[in-house]
């Protein structure tokens, strides 16, 4: 896994970029008609679906979180409100998810969202040595060490997905 340069890039890729940390970047061709935008990629690149994470946005009573889970799972919604301290979340409306986060759905990165959001990262990504997650827009992916992704975010870990 080499540095790679953000040209043109998201701002996720301007973040590692910034941050000095090591990642590859993976395109694909995205299929507009594509619904399950997670498992597209997965399949797409080959890389089995525990290891391509995807970001959700889910309403708290402190506000919006993030959460990352694998595409192989679902949001456990108690275990993301409960890893913050709270009892209740709910998945946020898309519409002010595009707005805050500045992505647009099925291109949502955890990564260089217009504001930092408190952020959960299932703790199965901690089982491998890298994990991949959406670069910022939909058909590109970006590879790097869970580490990385937790320390740029400064999220928690928890087991906050449903198998």
């Amino acid at each position: 896994m080499g540095k790679t340069k953000a040209q043109g890039g998201t701002p996720a890729t301007v973040a590692l970029t910034r941050a000095k940390t090591e990642f590859t970047l993976h395109p694909y061709d995205h299929d507009p008609s594509a619904q399950a935008y997670g498992e597209e990629a997965a399949d797409a690149l080959g890389v089995p679906y525990e290891r391509i994470f995807k970001t959700l946005v889910a309403e708290t009573e402190s506000g919006l979180a993030v959460a990352v889970v694998p595409v192989a799972g679902k949001l456990d919604l108690k275990a993301l409100a409960a890893a913050l301290g709270g009892k209740r979340a709910a998945m946020a409306d898309a519409a002010k998810v595009e707005r805050v986060t500045g992505y647009v759905v099925g291109g949502i990165s955890p990564l260089g969202q217009r504001k930092q959001l408190p952020t959960v990262v299932d703790a199965s990504a901690l089982e491998f040595e890298t994990i991949y997650f959406s670069a910022g827009k939909r058909g590109l992916q970006i590879e790097t060490a869970p580490a990385n992704l937790v320390a740029l975010t400064r999220a928690v870990t928890s087991p906050i997905a449903k198998r």
